[in-house]
């Protein structure tokens, strides 16, 4: 019994270090599907004057992209490849962030011996300080050249620079190596629904800037991290527990990571190496204790009165189910029907709008994010996590059954 008992103990251990719901993914092994985002990268670092931009909502995968870039292209690179990437904060100047960038390359050149017996050495060349004081497009663009190694630089998290000159700087930047034909590539990684909200407009780099847009995963995407991280582990799924994670992950890779490892060591738990529909049953309500207390605290502060008849719950889970265009927006109209569905019977507009501006209001989150004019709102989660917990809380306490759940 106990040999069984350290055999599931290790096989739960190989099962939280494959799945990855609290950290992007950082090796090309463990990294699943956006084979089309990664063919665009590939194409703007392997074109002369060629950058990218990585945009998209929060928590669909744009920095586990960004971090297996190193391993994507170092061993097919015939001469070798430097690649530097950096997180950004709302303190970073432009010069800050180029100090980040030349301090993470390590480069050396020989160092002559004394005397005639001596070997030569070798010392780190400090880009910092070749760098200067004066950090300005062209100096970035004279260090850059000195490296003689194609060179690719990732800045994430470049939302959060504040300064919209630095972020025109970086704009120049990308058109001065683009019009000397600087054998480097520039990957900008943010939170934005388009290229414009992360580089003021900037029309002389269009030509020379990929836009590689990262939407939600789609449900081939979520099979494909389940299955090859249940496979590394030598597990199966069972294809309707398989569709269920889908489902309830919304197209969001956490989530896709957080049920998949859960309802696998539920399985485990039952002495069992395939996971079946009632193991991802029982993973939500894991999944839900297990969520961030960011998200726990803000939904229950968007949910909470006193007055049982204000049904905040049950719109927050109508919002969640209501059907979105590309860009994760709903309208009201979108919502009578799941509103409808939840409460089992007919629920208008005005039953649920008041409920809606609420979510909207810091008294409340704000929880959603409001767009357009009067009788033509539109509204999203402005935390896409909320979303599948909301769903996943709904099923737990019966608002809702499976069926209503849409793909």
């Amino acid at each position: 019994m106990a040999d069984r008992d350290n055999e599931q103990i290790a096989l739960e251990m190989k099962i939280n270090a494959t799945f990855s719901p609290a950290a992007p993914i950082d090796q090309r092994s463990l990294f699943a599907g956006r084979s089309q985002q990664i063919d665009e990268i590939v194409d703007a670092v392997t074109q002369r004057g060629q950058h990218a931009i990585i945009f998209g909502e929060r928590g669909v995968g744009k920095t586990s992209l960004a971090n297996i870039l190193n391993d994507l292209f170092k061993p097919i690179w015939p001469r070798g490849l430097i690649v530097s990437k950096v997180n950004c904060d709302a303190t970073d100047t432009y010069a800050s962030i180029w100090k980040k960038v030349f301090g993470e390359i390590r480069v050396f050149r020989r160092k002559r011996g004394i005397g005639y017996i001596t070997r030569p050495s070798k010392e780190r060349i400090d880009l910092v300080q070749l760098l200067g004081s004066d950090v300005s497009p062209t100096s970035v663009r004279h260090v850059l050249c000195s490296l003689e190694k194609h060179v690719v630089v990732i800045i994430d998290e470049f939302d959060r620079v504040q300064s919209e000159s630095v972020r025109a700087l970086v704009a120049d930047t990308i058109k001065s190596l683009s019009d000397y034909a600087v054998e480097c590539t520039i990957v900008l990684v943010g939170v934005a629904d388009s290229v414009n909200e992360l580089i003021k407009e900037h029309l002389s780099i269009d030509r020379a800037l990929m836009q590689v847009r990262m939407p939600r995963m789609s449900a081939e995407e979520i099979h494909e991290i389940v299955v090859k991280g249940l496979e590394s582990v030598a597990m199966t799924i069972e294809s309707d527990a398989l569709q269920h994670i889908s489902l309830l992950s919304q197209g969001l890779p956490h989530y896709a990571h957080l049920l998949g490892q859960l309802s696998a060591r539920r399985s485990v738990g039952s002495s069992r190496r395939t996971v079946q529909k009632g193991d991802v049953r029982d993973a939500i309500g894991d999944a839900i204790h297990k969520a961030q207390q960011s998200i726990l605290g803000a939904y229950h502060k968007a949910t909470m009165s006193t007055r049982v008849e204000a049904l905040y719950p049950q719109v927050l889970l109508a919002c969640a189910l209501a059907p979105v265009d590309a860009l994760g927006y709903f309208a009201a109209t979108d919502v009578r029907g799941p509103m409808s569905q939840i409460m089992k019977k007919h629920y208008d507009i005005p039953a649920f709008s008041r409920h809606l501006n609420d979510f909207c209001e810091a008294s409340r989150g704000p929880l959603l994010q409001k767009i357009g004019a009067r009788r033509r709102f539109r509204f999203r989660f402005i935390t896409p996590l909320m979303q599948p917990y909301v769903i996943m809380r709904g099923l737990a306490t019966g608002l809702i059954e499976e069926s209503l759940l849409r793909s």
